[in-house]
């Protein structure tokens, strides 16, 4: 199963989704900014990325300047919760296939778990 954490009114997330359908593939659509994503799935995400919390933040978000959350000082949980609480700093697309998971930025690395 194939699952693309979208924003439609991102580029790059509306290139990835295209990529997938024009290699026959019809992903869940997440919509994360409406349905916010909780802990657990963010874990899981990083986990299948092999990154950590900040790789996954959009640091020019209003949201991330206002919380301060370039403060070395927080933990990865700190972080999570900051992400669960502001889905907008979350960096997207995100696309999931099982256990491998890629940042469309650029779009073509979904190519790669495809």
């Amino acid at each position: 199963m194939t699952i693309i954490y979208h924003n439609p009114r991102c580029s790059k997330s509306r290139q990835t989704l295209a990529i997938l359908e024009e290699n026959g593939i019809t992903p869940d659509i997440v919509l994360y900014l409406d349905n916010p994503l909780d802990q657990k799935t963010i874990k899981s995400i990083l986990n299948k990325l092999k990154i950590g919390p900040r790789e996954l933040m959009r640091k020019n978000e209003d949201a991330y300047k206002a919380n301060q959350l370039n403060n070395p000082d927080l933990s990865d949980d700190e972080l999570i919760n900051a992400m669960v609480e502001h889905p907008k700093i979350i960096e997207r697309p995100i696309v999931v296939n099982g256990k491998k998971a890629v940042l469309g930025r650029p779009p073509e690395n979904v190519l790669s778990i495809i």
